[in-house]
């Protein structure tokens, strides 16, 4: 169920009817719009008695939602999302996921040592980057690859915000590695491995910190926005969602990048969506190309894995773009974005913010 409140509904009504919602056993999600505020009913195992909300101060109308998502549907929530991160220093400025920027997310596949790390960040907030992404903890197919520095990456990451001002988006793989990146990241990643972790999904949702969804390999349409109702149902309804291929019989790619996902989310879903084409192809050549595409399709960022020295990287180095390679990228998803009414930071946007530790 959604209770619609009236545009000219106080904070009191809207406090008053989530209250109300309580006292029923059932969860209140207040989500203000850029004209009213919608409240969504939640824990409810059958239909809600409409009659006693219908009828109290500020209310308009409560409307029965009949998708399986409530929280992420646009029935809930007819505006798009945007999260925003407060600018580093006082001199910065805040950014965005959603809205008319682009977020431009870049950096390793995983964290290997300081000044690796360090190289790549350089390269990228050059190049207009404003998040950094890298792994501190790497879930891997063969138990004997590179797992990740774990705590040590997480301190090398804040290090590189506290340098360039990026935020910082890394993935949490279990309940222990997330209490982790809740204290040192800006953005929680739920890699494509846990988009069904549900345990880990809702810890996820009540973290502090806005999450970063992945979809999973093989997950439908339907499947990638309830997991994205996991982490909502819980209280945290800063989520960004990231298409990142899916597994298909093709054999020319890594997997097979669903661009056609992102129109379809951004009908049914008010969440941004980013889209990975480093993990969506799997080849360095490709990766340029369906980043152009996937600005074109109207995707509200690109996730790009960035190396210094790719053919030395302990993880992913085919798909990993050289720092000359993501300068051309981003040259020409400005251009791009431009045509779509969308915006990107420009190169050199900013000077590093303090000396490297």
């Amino acid at each position: 169920m959604l209770v619609v409140m009236q545009a000219q509904a106080t904070e009191d009504q809207v406090r008053a009817v989530c209250q109300k919602i309580e006292s029923l056993g059932y969860r209140a999600h207040s989500m203000p719009g850029a004209q009213r505020t919608a409240i969504g009913i939640t824990g409810n195992k059958s239909e809600v008695e409409s009659g006693t909300l219908e009828e109290m101060p500020g209310v308009q109308e409560v409307i029965r939602v009949t998708k399986p998502y409530k929280l992420v549907s646009r029935d809930t929530k007819p505006d798009n999302t945007i999260i925003k991160f407060p600018a580093a220093h006082a001199n910065g400025s805040p950014v965005t996921i959603g809205g008319p920027a682009l977020a431009i997310v870049a950096g390793p596949c995983a964290i290997e040592n300081r000044d690796q790390a360090f190289a790549v960040a350089e390269r990228v907030h050059r190049a207009g980057a404003q998040f950094f992404r890298g792994g501190a903890y790497k879930p891997r197919t063969s138990p004997y690859s590179f797992q990740g520095l774990g705590e040590e990456g997480l301190r090398i990451m804040a290090d590189i915000r506290q340098q360039f001002g990026m935020k910082i988006i890394t993935e949490a793989i279990d309940h222990e590695s997330l209490d982790l990146v809740e204290e040192y990241a800006d953005m929680i990643q739920i890699g494509a491995r846990n988009m069904q972790n549900f345990s880990l999904l809702k810890r996820a949702g009540r973290a502090r910190k806005p999450v970063l969804l992945k979809r999973g390999m093989s997950a439908t349409l339907e499947e990638f926005l309830m997991a994205a109702e996991y982490i909502m149902s819980e209280g945290n309804y800063n989520v960004a969602l990231c298409e990142r291929g899916v597994r298909t019989f093709a054999d020319h790619t890594r997997n097979t990048l669903d661009l056609s996902v992102v129109p379809a989310v951004q009908r049914l879903s008010h969440l941004p969506i980013l889209v990975d084409p480093s993990h969506g192809t799997g080849k360095r050549n490709k990766v340029t190309p369906l980043s152009r595409a996937a600005v074109a399709v109207g995707a509200d960022g690109l996730m790009v894995e960035v190396h210094n020295q790719p053919d030395q990287a302990m993880s992913d180095g085919p798909q990993s773009l050289f720092p000359d390679q993501f300068d051309t990228l981003m040259e020409q998803v400005r251009q791009i974005a431009a045509v779509v009414g969308r915006t990107v930071p420009a190169i050199g946007v900013s000077e590093p913010v303090a000396a490297s530790k």
